[in-house]
């Protein structure tokens, strides 16, 4: 069973890694595409500004949660390092259960933030409901639970890329 729900997790990684990607190359072109139309073609486009914006929000939220997955956020762990071992379990499981927590805010609040806006319209997007946009939000949130849920029960997972080493700068 536990071999399966790392599996699951697994392509849930890679998921949110290919989503939160495909929203970042995407953001890559439309900017460029906004500052094109606006200093070239001296009539700037209206879409690309709430376009980002919303790609923004997929990559923050869905992204965010594959960063979490193999520790690659920030975070300070000097003085947790500095604990005997069964502290910094402790440690580790009283900072899961708040990124648990954290989540289900994203998931139950998200929820709710959609709910509410789903009749309403983007002016730029007459066709695209905000409640879509908001999205992101309780699906990244139900991501980082899983993803907390594994690391909790399972342990953190394996790097998918391995270890590797940086070729020294003057070689």
């Amino acid at each position: 069973m536990a071999a399966l729900f790392r599996r699951a997790m697994d392509f849930l990684y890679l998921s949110c890694v290919i989503v939160g990607c495909t929203a970042l190359v995407a953001i890559s072109a439309v900017i460029p595409w906004a500052v094109f139309t606006r200093y070239v073609l001296n009539s700037a486009a209206s879409w690309p500004e709430p376009t980002a914006v919303l790609l923004t929000i997929v990559l923050t939220f869905i992204g965010a949660a594959a960063g979490y997955r193999l520790n690659l956020h920030m975070n300070v762990a000097y003085f947790a390092k500095k604990l005997p071992p069964p502290l910094q379990r402790a440690t580790d499981i009283l900072v899961q259960l708040l990124m648990a927590l954290i989540a289900l805010f994203m998931v139950i609040w998200g929820e709710r933030l959609v709910e509410v806006t789903w009749y309403n319209t983007i002016p730029d997007f007459p066709s695209l409901s905000v409640g879509v946009t908001y999205l992101p939000i309780p699906i990244g949130g139900v991501c980082l639970l899983l993803f907390v849920i594994e690391r909790i029960f399972l342990g953190v997972p394996p790097d998918p890329i391995g270890k590797h080493s940086e070729a020294a700068p003057f070689e």
